[in-house]
């Protein structure tokens, strides 16, 4: 998905909401429980309820993982499960040297190698540009570069001075020349919103995805206020705030109550 296609379903939906599948199966309502495969069986209910107001799904890859074998099965049902005029995000947060890198890539952009096809995938760039650049080498297919993040340890090294500027900045700065807006993100945390501003004076053009809206506390009001830009330029995740409405047989319709009243303020922002 390129960023005018995007952008053309963030103006059709008149929203930017992105809806973060962290499915925990221990907290999957019982009566699905039952189901051949219970994650895969929630997550279509929730994708089925949401599609209307999300323009983005992300799967947490951790939560897939740890289900060992049945999870990765249980991640390509669900990435069947979404629409197409919706981006998909695998929040993986890889990063390694240039031949692991290159493997990692293939899990997620490769169908014909994994089964797998997302648009996007989450980078850590720790190890600097040759741990990043196998993900580019994928035609139409976007880095999602941690940026900073609204976790109580983001301090320890995002913030750290060095030359004049702190370390996310000059991150920021150096990944400018790895890649174009048209093919790189930012993840900034919504707890991070006071920064926001000043983080769009680096990147202008490039679009934000921002998790941290909803049971994290983010106000939505000052991620939009601070992070839009002319093309919107934001995907703003919420996840336990759907996902976990309820815990009972109508958890389905309290997501979609959920995710209705996010796209419905997006609305007024837009």
């Amino acid at each position: 998905m390129t960023a005018n296609e995007l952008y053309t379903t963030i103006l059709t939906k008149k929203s930017y909401l992105c809806v973060g599948l962290d499915t925990d199966i221990r907290r999957i309502p019982t009566h699905l429980q039952r189901e051949p495969d219970p994650v895969a069986a929630f997550n279509r209910q929730i994708i089925e309820a949401t599609a209307e107001y999300a323009v983005a799904y992300k799967p947490n890859i951790a939560f897939y993982e740890a289900q060992g074998p049945r999870g990765w099965e249980s991640l390509q049902r669900t990435l069947e499960y979404i629409p197409k005029d919706c981006f998909t995000i695998a929040d993986a947060k890889r990063g390694d040297i240039g031949n692991t890198s290159g493997l990692y890539a293939r899990t997620f952009f490769d169908p014909a190698s994994s089964g797998l096809d997302f648009d996007a995938v989450t980078v850590a760039p720790y190890m600097g540009r040759d741990s990043v650049e196998p993900f580019l080498e994928f035609e139409n297919k976007w880095v999602i570069l941690l940026a900073l993040t609204s976790n109580a340890g983001s301090s320890d090294f995002q913030q750290w001075p060095v030359g004049g500027e702190k370390l996310y900045e000059n991150v920021i700065r150096t990944s400018q020349t790895w890649a174009g807006a048209d093919r790189m993100m930012y993840v900034v945390g919504a707890t991070r919103a006071d920064e926001l501003a000043h983080i769009r004076t680096l990147i202008p053009d490039h679009f934000l995805l921002v998790p941290g809206v909803g049971a994290q506390g983010g106000s939505l009001a000052e991620v939009s206020r601070y992070g839009m830009n002319q093309q919107c330029g934001l995907l703003v995740n919420a996840s336990r705030s759907i996902l976990y409405a309820s815990g009972g047989t109508d958890f389905a319709q309290k997501a979609a109550d959920e995710a209705r009243a996010l796209q419905q303020e997006m609305a007024g922002y837009l």
